[in-house]
């Protein structure tokens, strides 16, 4: 199933044969980021911000303060860009001009409304912490009733959407081919490191499961 309209905001236009509008392809995007970039406007000043998100089903989960200014004017209704991007290697021609990555970057057009509802607030709020670390939110006091009030949830719910996704290797001009230099890709490593324990932990805790399972990626 695709994202409906495509309009010219969100048709792709350079590559086109990289874009890709099913629901999948951008769920699969968003699912695999860690975090998004959300553009907006206000009095024809834009701004570019990054912050943690979570998907469920068509919208995205975004949070902050209440005092936050981003989140302020977004649930106001005012239209809106979310992007993510994946890089997963970087592709090194013969010539300097070929230099490239192999990426996947997923953009949605949309609005936000607030979560106000406080069961709807926990939700989401535990959807985000289980994208950053599948498992975390079962190893993790939710958030309490104050901790609730000075946070702001809202939905970004998708409009339209694309992805654009570039695989595979060089794409040098025939004469360079012969060319003696190294040409091909390095891919790039995604996922955490091992886990670093914070210097207050009690010695009696060890490390869970889920915790191991992020820390190998």
């Amino acid at each position: 199933m695709s994202y409906r309209p495509i309009t010219d905001r969100s048709r792709v236009r350079r590559g086109r044969p990289r874009a890709q509008y099913d629901e999948a392809a951008v769920h699969g995007v968003l699912d695999a980021g860690d975090i998004c970039h959300v553009a907006y406007c206000i009095e024809q000043q834009p701004y570019l911000l990054p912050t943690a998100y979570a998907r469920s089903g068509d919208r995205v989960f975004l949070h902050g303060a209440v005092a936050n200014r981003m989140l302020g004017q977004l649930a106001k209704g005012i239209e809106a860009v979310v992007t993510v991007t994946l890089v997963d290697g970087y592709v090194l021609a013969r010539s300097q001009f070929h230099h490239s990555m192999n990426y996947r970057c997923a953009v949605l057009f949309g609005r936000a409304i607030p979560v106000t509802d406080p069961v709807e607030k926990h939700r989401a709020l535990r959807a985000i912490v289980e994208h950053m670390v599948p498992g975390r939110a079962a190893h993790s006091r939710p958030p309490n009733e104050k901790e609730l009030r000075i946070t702001q949830v809202l939905e970004f719910e998708i409009d339209e959407a694309s992805v654009k996704v570039r695989q595979g290797d060089p794409r040098d001009d025939a004469e360079d081919l012969e060319l003696f230099h190294w040409a091909g890709v390095i891919p790039t490593h995604r996922g955490a490191h091992d886990a670093v324990p914070s210097a207050d932990l009690s010695r009696a805790i060890k490390t869970p499961e889920h915790i191991k399972r992020a820390s190998t990626g």
